[in-house]
């Protein structure tokens, strides 16, 4: 027995003295080993004031300045320093507020015990600098308050506004990103969101002592731990503003876009879509949030991009892709006629074309966008294996397609670009349960740009590059460099995208193409001595009026734009898009030089057009993108 509570006596000896190890060592790290709880301890005595960062500029290509910043208080409090005898009254006069919205500024959950009353927070922001001016000098009278300066956005030109896009306060999942805390803002869409990283540069920091009231003894370790702001990167665009200002001015009142690109390089001239509005009417003010809402709810969709979002049946200007596709694979010759008696017949049924005269060859059919034409040619294309076999001729022509830049996003440094719609054989097995069920004359409708093809501006605009460069482009792109600053763009966008298609048939469509403006069917978009080709389109919609289409460049030799022009429910594409692309053209190719009279007759005609009556409602798919955005 005395053994066994000399056993029991040990054993407990040895587990306090292991229980008393465990604390020693413990102890020892948390004391010795681990500063986390030293840190704790120190920082619950700091108090941390933020210095926020001018956000990077951005300019346009011909560095004029199209966002600036400019500075606006947050009014801090820190409940813990307020004076319960201070005037609320002469305090609330000078900021313009009632005192009820005192009370709730400064009530709010302050009450609950998991708020640390001695933290600062924001009793109001964005205050205009002239409000803050005369708050200030009366500072001194209000004790726990004091301020903070932010910057916000201004524009200077009313231009723009989906492409340079807006800021916004973060939301929950951002704050969670390291680089955020509530209340601060960052990039909501366009170049705001896509060089967000770039733009909203490094915030400061100054650390003070604070006793237990919360109140400031002085800097914390001489400052050693205080870092400055480091302001964000300023942005060169490609935009040239004057012809975005210009471009806005001929849609307005019209639903659509255009997309002008410098063929040499991919850089964006002009980007437009309309309905459109005023950047300076999001500024971050008070009442933003009204303006936001009531732009939201227009029926004409205003925030919804046209240029990169909106995916639309090409029409004629597709034709040059089957064109340079069937010369290239052989089927037919700059010889090639097809019959067009006002249209195609087919097993006792007429596929309707306008009148013109006969096509006897490639150039002409080009010239005056015979659908007949490119209707039989497609066909070859599709029935080039076998008439049994579609599905060959169409995965083969669609490779084709593709090198366009067609049915998938170019990579434009833009948010929210489309793809468009390349239909392919596996889509019509699916429709028609198989080889069985269609042949090349099911499809033959997207030999003239129509049925299931789809192509967004941009990508038209891309086409009308590829065309101008005889069988290449550079991925678009919207920033050409960074102002003071050695950082390079993505290399992607000098890299040259070729097209498999020899340059001769390209020099044949040109030549075209030169035509269609001259004696086709662009003849209202000619002008002496500006070299522009171009492609008519008329984009048929079951929902209203056809839509009006022009791609082109100028001049044929060494182009300098590349444009696509998209107007809504305008009908034929030489009414509306050909003379809205061909004064852009004009505008840009001879700056300063004043229209002549029938010109100047013209470009008010396209000022004055108010097609917003005929608009068509975008679908349900659209609409419900743009209110997630």
């Amino acid at each position: 027995m005395a053994d066994q509570f000399t056993q029991r006596r040990y054993f407990i000896r040895g587990f306090l003295i292991l229980g008393a190890l465990v604390l020693i060592g413990k102890a020892f790290q948390i004391q010795l080993l681990d500063d986390t709880y030293a840190k704790r301890g120190t920082e619950a005595g700091i108090n941390k004031v933020t210095f926020y960062p001018s956000r990077g500029l951005i300019y346009d290509r011909n560095e004029k300045l199209l966002i600036n910043n400019v500075p606006v208080f947050d009014l801090m409090v820190t409940y813990n320093q307020l004076d319960p005898e201070m005037d609320t009254t002469s305090f609330c006069k000078l900021l313009g507020i009632s005192r009820k919205e005192f009370i709730n500024k400064i009530e709010k959950d302050w009450r609950n015990d998991r708020f640390d009353k001695r933290v600062p927070f924001v009793f109001t922001s964005k205050i205009a600098a002239d409000t803050f001016a005369m708050f200030q000098e009366h500072l001194y009278e209000f004790p726990g308050f004091f301020p903070q300066i932010r910057n916000i956005r201004s524009y200077p030109y009313p231009y723009a506004a989906h492409l340079l896009g807006y800021i916004r306060e973060v939301n929950e999942k951002e704050v969670k990103n390291r680089e955020y805390r509530p209340g601060d803002y960052c990039g909501g869409s366009g170049l705001e969101k896509e060089y967000e990283p770039f733009l909203r540069g490094k915030k400061g920091a100054r650390f003070m002592w604070k006793d237990k009231f919360g109140r400031d003894l002085g800097t914390y370790k001489k400052g050693e731990r205080d870092t400055i702001p480091v302001s964000g990167t300023d942005l060169i665009t490609s935009i040239d503003i004057e012809l975005q200002a210009y471009a806005e001015k001929l849609m307005q009142n019209k639903t659509g876009s255009i997309v002008a690109i410098e063929p040499a390089t991919g850089e964006i001239l002009a980007m437009v879509s309309t309905p459109t509005y005023d950047p300076n009417q999001l500024i971050i003010s008070g009442n933003r949030g009204k303006i936001y809402n009531k732009l939201l709810e227009n029926p004409n969709l205003p925030f919804f991009d046209r240029s990169v979002m909106a995916e639309y049946p090409p029409g004629s200007i597709f034709k040059t892709i089957v064109g340079l596709a069937a010369l290239q694979e052989g089927l037919i010759n700059v010889n090639s006629g097809f019959s067009c008696n006002m249209g195609y017949n087919y097993n006792n049924r007429l596929y309707g074309c306008h009148d013109h005269v006969y096509p006897g060859n490639y150039v002409r059919g080009i010239q005056h966008s015979c659908n007949s034409y490119f209707w039989q040619t497609f066909r070859r294309l599709i029935d080039k294996v076998d008439f049994y076999r579609p599905q060959d001729g169409l995965d083969d022509f669609n490779n084709y397609v593709y090198q366009f830049g067609l049915g998938r996003p170019l990579g434009v440094d833009f948010p929210n670009e489309k793809k468009g719609n390349v239909p392919t054989p596996e889509y019509y097995d699916k429709i028609y349960k198989g080889t069985s069920g269609w042949k090349s004359p099911t499809i033959m409708s997207l030999g003239i740009g129509q049925g299931e093809i789809q192509m967004t501006s941009l990508q038209m605009a891309n086409l009308a590059a590829v065309l101008a460069n005889r069988g290449f482009y550079f991925t678009p792109h919207l920033v050409k460099g960074f102002k003071n600053d050695s950082r390079q763009i993505d290399p992607k966008y000098r890299e040259r995208q070729m097209v498999s298609i020899d340059k001769e048939y390209f020099d044949l469509t040109v030549e075209g193409l030169e035509k269609v403006v001259t004696s086709g069917t662009a003849t209202t978009a000619y002008v002496y001595g500006l070299g522009l080709c171009g492609k008519t389109g008329t984009a048929q919609n079951p929902h209203g009026e056809d839509h009006s289409v022009f791609t082109g460049f100028a001049p044929k030799e060494e182009p300098k734009i590349a444009i696509a022009v998209f107007v809504e429910n305008a009908g034929w594409g030489g009414t509306y898009a050909a003379p809205i692309a061909s004064l852009i053209t004009e505008k840009y190719l001879n700056p300063g030089i004043e229209l002549n009279p029938w010109r100047k007759t013209l470009e008010q005609n396209m000022i004055d057009a108010n097609l917003l009556l005929h608009k068509e409602t975008i679908g349900n798919e659209q609409s419900a993108l743009l209110q997630s955005e």
